[in-house]
């Protein structure tokens, strides 16, 4: 018996026939890369308007297919003839061994192209196909169309029918790779990893950005970071990130130095904003993600958020800003950061005992008079050591 993986997607459908073309065409690139990531043999992956179909016996490819972003649901089928016939005798088959004895069940049909019958049609023979089975075992057995312990759905398309039983939900979004790239300010904390991974489920290429705060942090934070972005890099095979670490604490150490205290964490965002777009400009990015939500921590009150901006011209996304902690922890143990963010990496040293958190809007062009910030960001972008992370 033939069996596939039947993928399904959604926004994709909306677009015009060009783009939906080449939106297809790279989540079959996706597919197929994750695919070989995870060792699933496969023998073939082919597209029908509405559907993408990969030929495999591994019920594994469902799974890992659902796992691509621009997925909304796959299912593992058997295939047979477009006839109400040939797809009775499989849903009888499949339905053997699947419904106990006591137990309801449900068919779910669907048609797509020009067939002489209706859904419901094919809904009413594949219920008779399947009573019959259940009777000739000497079961009762009993139909529900709203509450069935057991459903069966039918999929008949014009030359052939899929025949499935169950149904993995997909990530959605766009496929990776669609939507131009992007820089993500990264650290190892519960909120840029899950930034980065809703801007990837947007179909955004991300390249990592690490502000290294030694001596300020220890490799604790360092090491953290990377495994993040290890887990982040597993969402998307065959596109390495290009990865950017940034020595930070020589900025830290002016800002400790020569500026107002209660300000060091505005003036490390608002120069870590300054660093990210000059490596934006120099990639040919678009924007630059951020983790920051309102009011979480002092740097992010809109005040200081405002005077981090002030005189700025920066393309910023923060996907995160109205969702409370919960929230995020939730996507984060669902993305598989969760546990390693929670590590302990005892904190940055630069953190004012008291932070600023009603900054007036020009406050920082005040405090950067008082060092030279072009310079302090140059420097930080000629030092910066380019790496690649990928999976292994």
């Amino acid at each position: 018996m033939e069996s596939v993986i039947l993928v399904r997607y959604g926004e994709l459908a909306l677009k015009s026939t060009g783009v939906r073309n080449w939106y297809e065409k790279t989540l079959v690139k996706n597919i197929a890369a994750m695919l070989d990531h995870r060792g699933i043999p496969y023998s073939d992956i082919s597209r029908e308007w509405g559907r993408i179909f990969i030929k495999s016996d591994d019920i594994r490819a469902a799974k890992a297919a659902a796992d691509v972003f621009g997925v909304v649901s796959t299912s593992f089928a058997q295939v047979t003839g477009a006839t109400i016939e040939a797809a009775g005798a499989l849903c009888a088959e499949l339905a053997d061994g699947y419904i106990s004895e006591g137990q309801s069940f449900a068919i779910r049909a669907r048609r797509t192209g020009n067939h002489s019958f209706s859904s419901r049609d094919i809904g009413i023979k594949c219920g008779d196909a399947v009573w019959k089975m259940l009777e000739s075992k000497g079961f009762t057995p009993s139909v529900d169309l709203t509450s069935p312990d057991r459903e069966i759905f039918v999929e008949m398309r014009q030359s052939k029918s899929y025949v499935f039983t169950e149904t993995v939900e997909g990530v959605g979004g766009l496929p990776l790779g669609t939507q131009g790239k992007m820089i993500s300010l990264v650290s190892g904390g519960i909120d840029s990893p899950v930034a980065t991974w809703l801007m990837m489920k947007r179909g955004i290429e991300v390249i990592p950005v690490y502000c290294n705060n030694t001596p300020f942090s220890d490799e604790r934070a360092h090491n953290r970071t990377m495994d993040c972005l290890k887990v982040l890099q597993e969402w998307c095979p065959g596109r390495p990130f290009k990865y950017y670490e940034i020595p930070h604490g020589d900025n830290l150490q002016s800002f400790v130095d020569k500026c107002s205290k209660n300000k060091t964490c505005l003036l490390c965002k608002r120069t870590m904003y300054r660093i990210a777009l000059k490596i934006m400009e120099k990639e040919g990015a678009a924007g630059i993600i951020t983790g920051s939500s309102i009011g979480q921590v002092a740097s992010q009150t809109t005040y200081n958020m405002y005077a981090e901006l002030y005189g700025l011209c920066v393309p910023l996304y923060h996907p995160l800003i109205a969702l409370d902690k919960n929230e995020i922890i939730e996507i984060a143990r669902k993305i598989g950061t969760y546990d390693v963010s929670i590590r302990e990496t005892g904190g940055c040293g630069a953190v004012p005992v008291h932070p600023e958190v009603k900054a007036a809007m020009d406050s920082m062009i005040v405090e950067e008079k008082k060092i030279n910030i072009e310079e302090l960001v140059a420097a930080s972008v000629k030092n910066a050591r380019i790496s690649r992370i990928d999976v292994e």
